[in-house]
């Protein structure tokens, strides 16, 4: 499905992308922060074959994502996120079919396998007056073998598979999977769904 995303004045992938290179061999994302110029911006365009709106109702999934929800409380202030690691990669994007926010990306994180406690992404959206809101979290996994056409390394986090493969969505970045959770916004597509039609930057 052909997405056009918007991104707002704020940091964005078109200024500030992160440089994301694949070690086959090794089979892990080895991740290098840099701000580079002329990316693009965000497209989540893969979807799991269970579907990206899939509740979280079922398998202790929902106690799981409880915790998580109390676990990131803290990242409600933006300046604890930072203080962590995480660092704006994004502008407040947002598509046809709903909005993302602004992409806080920790490197460390996003270079390890997905941990259910630990997502390597935290979203935001700016308010009116200037602070920004924390609405979820997403994890990034590079896909091993760099194929669109096989997913046997597809990573599953509260039952849900992840999106993709995809590819990436600057020239920098590997084919690869990704999970959105929307924990502090309400989200009418589902709370694994990549777009949050609630979410207008």
């Amino acid at each position: 499905m052909n997405r056009s995303t918007r991104t707002s004045a704020r940091p964005s992938r078109r200024a500030g992308l992160v440089h994301l290179a694949v070690s086959a061999t090794a089979g892990t994302a080895l991740l290098t922060g840099s701000l580079l110029a002329g990316g693009a911006a965000t497209a989540h365009d893969e979807e799991p074959p269970s579907g990206g709106a899939a509740t979280h109702s079922r398998d202790g999934a929902g106690k799981q994502l409880a915790a998580l929800k109390r676990s990131l409380a803290p990242f409600r202030d933006v300046r604890a996120a930072e203080a962590a690691g995480f660092i704006p990669v994004s502008g407040c994007e947002v598509s046809d079919e709903g909005g993302m926010g602004v992409h806080y990306l920790n490197p460390a994180r996003a270079a390890q396998a997905p941990d259910a406690t630990k997502p390597s992404i935290l979203l935001y959206e700016p308010t009116a007056d200037g602070s920004m809101r924390l609405l979820g979290a997403e994890w990034f996994q590079a896909d091993a073998d760099q194929d669109l056409h096989t997913d046997a390394d597809r990573p599953t986090l509260f039952g849900q598979p992840f999106n993709g493969p995809m590819p990436g969505h600057n020239p920098m970045m590997p084919v690869h999977y990704d999970l959105h959770v929307w924990l502090f916004d309400s989200n009418p597509t589902g709370v694994f769904a990549p777009w949050n039609p609630s979410v207008d930057c």
